[in-house]
């Protein structure tokens, strides 16, 4: 393999390491172990949230559409599909940060965009599932036409600005509780308006989640994916253990963690094709999330 050329910057910010830090770390303090597949807050049923008007008030998704979720109960959270059959997903998240669209106005990084990622997804026909900030869809508009133009490609909600929406979520910045629906609503706006294989699938950044924060979401009818394979690809220096990450405890059901920002997500373009022999050596097959999750 060729020798790999650093494209990480010698200064990064605090604010975007912290930012890659948290998908290193533990799960979000929701999460069950991975047998659970679709879990839900405990308690008594549905617990009704009235929808909000005004611009907080999102309209009432498809029931076609993946993820779409009865709007005004708590969303269900998913680690992983099924474990029939022989699917997986491979999920890319897309964070923007207002630190990172510092580093790129003042030439610090030269992409948060990893281009080679989506050529390899093309050029080996391989479904995968994009959980964009919206932020990084303002940055990247021509980027995001060309994974809504792509019939293996759905497009998810990764916040607007990838803000925390707990405390305590590996230093990340909070977003008010008061804004947190508008927050994800307008995220929802700004993807909407790219077309293509649209979902109602929604990550929070850090995996950091409460029972305050899924109300919030409540009105927005979608449903909340985690992942039970999280690649720590974030400021990874070698290819080598993104793949073993990526691989170590992959089934039938699984759902694959990875950054399609290239600047502190590095090396995810060279281990992508090592991932993928992987999974075909265990007779795993990339499908996209909706399928995955038996909703598509």
């Amino acid at each position: 393999m060729p020798v790999k050329i650093s494209r990480v910057p010698l200064a990064a910010t605090v604010a975007a390491v912290v930012a890659a830090a948290a998908l290193l770390a533990a799960p979000a303090p929701l999460r069950t172990p991975a047998t659970a597949g679709i879990i839900r807050l405990p308690g008594a049923g549905p617990e009704v949230t009235p929808t909000p008007s005004g611009p907080t008030a999102a309209p009432t998704p498809a029931p076609t559409v993946p993820g779409a979720t009865p709007p005004g109960s708590r969303p269900p959270v998913v680690d992983h599909g099924p474990r029939t059959g022989n699917k997986v997903a491979l999920t890319f998240d897309a964070d923007m940060t207002d630190a990172m669209r510092y580093q790129l106005r003042s030439g610090a990084v030269r992409s948060y965009a990893n281009l080679r990622i989506i050529d390899l997804l093309e050029r080996e026909r391989v479904p995968a599932t994009f959980f964009l900030t919206g932020k990084w869809v303002e940055q990247y508009p021509a980027v995001t036409r060309r994974l809504a133009a792509n019939p293996r490609f759905e497009l998810a909600n990764h916040t607007y600005g990838h803000l925390a929406f707990t405390a305590d979520c590996y230093g990340l910045p909070r977003i008010a509780e008061r804004e947190m629906t508008a927050d994800v609503a307008r995220t929802f706006d700004v993807v909407a308006a790219y077309g293509g294989r649209q979902t109602r699938y929604f990550r929070f950044p850090g995996l950091c989640h409460d029972r305050k924060a899924l109300a919030a979401l409540a009105p927005l009818g979608l449903t909340v994916v985690d992942g039970d394979v999280v690649s720590g690809d974030p400021f990874a220096t070698s290819w080598r253990p993104v793949v073993r990450a990526a691989l170590t405890g992959v089934r039938p059901g699984s759902v694959i963690v990875l950054h399609v920002t290239e600047a502190n997500a590095p090396m995810t373009d060279e281990a992508l094709p090592h991932i993928l022999a992987g999974l075909a050596e265990r007779g795993l097959e990339p499908a996209p999330l909706s399928e995955v999750l038996g909703q598509g």
